[in-house]
């Protein structure tokens, strides 16, 4: 029976038959997600009564959902995620919805920058080293400093003087005393009763005798400070040894670690090429922590997107083209790029519906060098797209609508110096339907068919800056045969001539720039007539003014354009001048935030371009806001003259923080309009709600005026709901 169950607790000692050993714990390193992901998601409700001129809509519902994602997977791969749907009731408005996902080398690079700034010493050895190097470098230099200061005190100074002095003056009567101590040896042998035939009683003697002297050495006053004080410099000399050989040895090493950030830093914001980048970053031999696993292939390419993406690789042969499909660039020493999908010409008009026929893009392009760089690229592109010119109007749809074209095009960029590029191109593109009908050609024999020149096309590029007087200009020059087909040309069917010239330069230390800019020809919608071909030169000048403690002015002339509905599937967009000029200061006045904007505008247009309502007009606009703790107060006043009335508006409205996760606003605008004699008055009101871990709701309501069918203002009420959420 075991006695320990049923004796008393601690009157029994039991055996032991195992002992329980410590568990080691091991640590474990912090868990790295497989993704992570920052961003937005919004969506946003618009509603309209009345659809501004020239559209005539009533009661428009517009819904737009939309998110932004910033994905990193395992920490280490950066990419880019959106998407974006928007619907409504509209007859003319598009409904669109686009996805798409994208790799660049770009953000790789922003995401190793941002690793390389902030890489400190914990994560180094040698760091570890520095850290209790500074702190002894710290420690000797405090007791050397403390010591310096007793050394050279003068308390110290003067007592080490006298105690020389008293030494000096003392030791004649130090000896003499010592001399009368010691006596002679009669008196020692007399007092001591030493035969001096006895060897034994001799050394007694003599022993005694040097006892005797030692003691009256030790009487005789000592330099006791000045020993010590010549001690203490001893230490003083020694800690300065030591701090020396301590401080070198931290340069050394701070030395090493500062010029390997720097390197890293510097390798990341300045190699010309990834090829330079990998070169660089391989010689570093950086820990794993810092470069993702394949990072040589990955800062080779330069682009990689899925889905709505944009195609933007030369003037002859794809430029600012929308794509639903695939696209990559790839650059480690030559040169690959890869596209292919449906393509949607209508998303820099993305307002207009039409029944367009399916279009397609296939492009592969390939050649030698950087893309930054000196490089020569040859490009093949095919796929089907409609035809809009003179030779394809009054024919059967089915005829001109997805036709097969197809193209070869050669690049070759070269860089003169760090400033200076020239980029010159030649291309030849198979011919439209209607130019190889007589032959029966295909449209692979039609672009090999060199024969004829009508299929070619040709452009120069120029950029450069003068560095002395830091002018940036920039030029391009194109020529296209009426048979030329590419998907970056929308029209064809004529010869077309077409340049520009661009022109920046600043003057008073950056604080003003003026940039000039003249073009012919290079405008390019395929909502242009059908033979378009204009030998009219536009021009655009543009001033800004910049300086501390000024306003910020603003003035341009430039051409605009006003898009036309002529039928359901016809619309023609009109060019015309503006004259603009803005001027706007931020300040504090009184210990109050103010922000003062005055604006003017002035179309060049006639009543006949467009039925445009705001024809030929002047605009002039003037807004002041005040920043207070909880309130924001604005007031503006408008006018917009033209030839046929004036329409005058002035309001004010107020935003109120009345809580942290509460603002509410109002206001009211009048309006007056001459020669009709309305006075209107409007109103609008504003809500946001901040709710934590739900996201920010916004409500609007407005009641305003536009001019309507019959140029009188017509009430026009909007409402918006917003959501956003931002993780």
């Amino acid at each position: 029976m075991p006695v320990e169950l049923y004796g008393k607790r601690d009157s029994i000692t039991a055996p032991v038959a195992r002992k329980r050993m410590p568990v080691k714990v091991i640590p474990t390193l912090p868990r790295t997600p497989w993704i992570t992901i920052h961003g937005n998601v919004s969506y946003d409700l618009f509603y309209q009564s009345n659809v501004d001129t020239p559209y005539v809509e009533h009661d428009i519902y517009q819904h737009t959902v939309q998110t932004v994602l910033d994905l990193t997977v395992k920490n280490r791969y950066p990419l880019h995620l959106t998407f974006s749907t928007q619907m409504g009731n509209s007859s003319l408005f598009r409904n669109i919805t686009g996805i798409n996902l994208q790799y660049t080398n770009r953000d790789l690079k922003q995401m190793l920058l941002a690793r390389a700034r902030e890489w400190d010493g914990r994560k180094l050895k040698q760091l570890q080293e520095l850290e209790k190097l500074r702190s002894a470098i710290s420690g000797i230099g405090a007791n050397l400093s403390a010591l310096r200061g007793w050394l050279s005190s003068q308390a110290q100074l003067q007592r080490l003087v006298e105690e020389k002095e008293k030494n000096f003056y003392g030791i004649t009567d130090s000896v003499r005393q010592l001399a009368a101590g010691l006596g002679n040896v009669d008196q020692w042998r007399n007092k001591l009763k030493i035969d001096p035939n006895r060897i034994a009683d001799k050394w007694k003697l003599q022993e005694k005798i040097t006892a005797v002297k030692d003691s009256l050495k030790n009487k005789l006053p000592e330099n006791t400070f000045e020993a010590y004080y010549h001690k203490k410099q001893q230490e003083a000399d020694s800690l300065t040894g030591r701090l020396v050989i301590a401080e070198k040895k931290y340069r050394e090493l701070n030395t090493k670690y500062g010029q390997r950030t720097a390197s890293l830093v510097d390798a990341i914001t300045h190699s010309k090429t990834n090829g330079e980048l990998v070169s660089a970053l391989d010689r570093m031999n950086l820990p794993d922590s810092m470069l993702p696993k394949g990072y040589r292939t990955l800062l080779s390419v330069r682009s990689f997107g899925i889905g709505r993406t944009m195609v933007n690789y030369s003037e002859l042969t794809a430029k600012d083209i929308s794509i639903t499909g695939v696209q990559l660039e790839y650059n480690p020493s030559f040169y690959l790029a890869v596209a292919s999908g449906a393509v949607d010409y209508r998303f820099r008009n993305y307002i207009v519906k039409e029944n367009r026929g399916r279009q397609y893009l296939n492009l592969v392009r390939a050649g030698l060098g950087m893309k930054e760089g000196n490089n020569v690229i040859l490009t093949y592109y095919t796929g089907k797209k409609d035809l809009y010119n003179m030779n394809t109007q009054g024919a059967d749809p089915a005829t001109y609508a997805g036709q097969h074209i197809m193209g070869i095009a050669l690049e070759g960029q070269w860089r003169l110096n760090r400033a200076t590029c020239i980029t010159a191109e030649m291309a030849k593109s198979s011919m439209p339907y209607y130019a190889r009908a007589a032959s029966h050609e295909s449209p692979f024999n039609s672009m090999l068919n060199f024969s004829s020149r009508h299929n070619e096309a040709y452009a120069l590029k120029f950029s450069t800056v003068v560095e002395k007087t830091q002018t940036n200009i920039s030029g391009m020059f194109k020529q296209m045969g009426r048979d030329f087909q590419s998907f970056s040309l929308y029209t064809t069917g004529s010869r077309q001539t077409a340049w520009n010239i661009r022109i920046d330069q600043p003057f008073f230390r950056r604080q003003l720039t003026i940039s000039a800019a003249i073009r012919k020809n290079d405008y390019v919608t395929y909502m242009m007539p059908a033979n378009y071909h204009s030998n009219t030169v536009f021009k655009s000048l543009q001033a800004t003014w910049r300086k501390k403690h000024w306003p910020v002015i603003t003035v341009g002339y430039q051409p605009s354009s006003q898009l036309m509905k002529l039928s359901d599937d016809y619309f023609v967009e009109h060019l015309f001048y503006t004259l603009t000029g803005t001027a706007s200061h931020y300040y504090s006045l009184g210990g109050i935030k103010m922000n003062s904007v005055i604006s003017y505008s002035q179309f060049y247009n006639r009543q006949t371009d467009s039925n445009f309502v705001y024809f030929n007009s002047k605009n002039l606009m003037a807004s002041q806001t005040l920043f207070l703790d909880r309130f924001t107060l604005n007031g503006q006043l408008s006018a917009a003259v033209n030839q046929e009335y004036g329409l005058y508006g002035a309001g004010a409205d107020v935003s109120w923080k009345a809580l942290h996760w509460l603002e509410l606003g109002g206001g009211m605008k009048y309006n007056r309009q001459t020669v009709y004699g309305l006075s209107l008055l409007g109103y609008s009101g504003h809500s946001k709600f901040r709710i934590p871990w739900i996201g920010e709701i916004g409500l609007y309501a407005d009641k305003g005026f536009i001019p309507g069918a019959h140029k009188k203002l017509v009430t026009n009420n909007t409402g918006r709901v917003t959501y956003t959420r931002t993780f």
